[in-house]
């Protein structure tokens, strides 16, 4: 398929997604989808996934792979699979706030260009839930931003086709390891769940796949971009 705007990769990159026996990709131009239609006929899905074979089988074209990006794992969880993480301290509370707003922004800020790219948390469509530790975390209406503390977790999910959540997560760097992904996780998961949407997670380091299997989800698939 050309879809040299599709939401599966970069602009003007190609984007591959398998789950299970099936497969979706995306080409920016004419020249990269027969390319790939060619890598298509001559590898099994999970190889369409792989940088190594899908490079090889590339090569020898006019679209070699000049860059990648992934592959990242694929999970998906319904309600009935669904185990949410809470806070362990008492007074702690996951607030809800407008996307884009202050103190989402400083958190994007303070992890740096990379992990707040990675996240995708300043591309979300539901609202963003946080959490603040320092004074105070509980007695807040939902949307104020005037809340004592820093926040050092967030997570919020962009709305997909097909009614997928796909679910955004970010911890402040000197607060990872304190499974505190997994209670703002927990949030956005039950809101996308409420409004009738599939939760996605997309992972390519190990702690994120492991916060997800705790939530429930189920490794189902994987994701690759290439810039050809």
């Amino acid at each position: 398929m050309i879809a040299p705007g599709s939401r599966l990769c970069p602009p003007g990159w190609a984007g591959i997604v398998r789950i299970g026996d099936a497969a979706v990709v995306t080409a920016p131009d004419a020249r990269g989808a027969e390319a790939l239609r060619g890598a298509v006929r001559e590898l099994a899905y999970a190889e369409l996934v792989d940088p190594v074979r899908l490079g090889e089988a590339l090569s020898g074209t006019g679209a070699p792979v000049l860059d990648v990006l992934g592959p990242a794992t694929l999970s998906y969880l319904d309600r009935d699979a669904f185990v949410r993480a809470l806070p362990r301290k008492a007074g702690t509370t996951v607030e809800r706030a407008a996307p884009g707003g202050i103190a989402l922004t400083a958190l994007l800020a303070g992890a740096g260009k990379g992990d707040a790219d990675e996240s995708g948390l300043d591309e979300i469509t539901s609202p963003a839930f946080l959490l603040r530790e320092g004074n105070g975390a509980g007695g807040r209406r939902d949307g104020d931003e005037a809340g004592a503390g820093d926040v050092v977790a967030a997570a919020g999910y962009v709305t997909w086709p097909r009614s997928v959540a796909h679910v955004c997560v970010l911890v402040a760097p000197h607060r990872r390891g304190r499974r505190l992904a997994g209670i703002v996780a927990s949030a956005a998961v039950s809101h996308a769940l409420d409004a009738g949407l599939l939760p996605q997670w997309r992972a390519r380091p190990y702690p994120s796949r492991k916060v997800a299997a705790a939530l429930g989800f189920r490794e189902l698939g994987a994701q690759l971009s290439v810039r050809m």
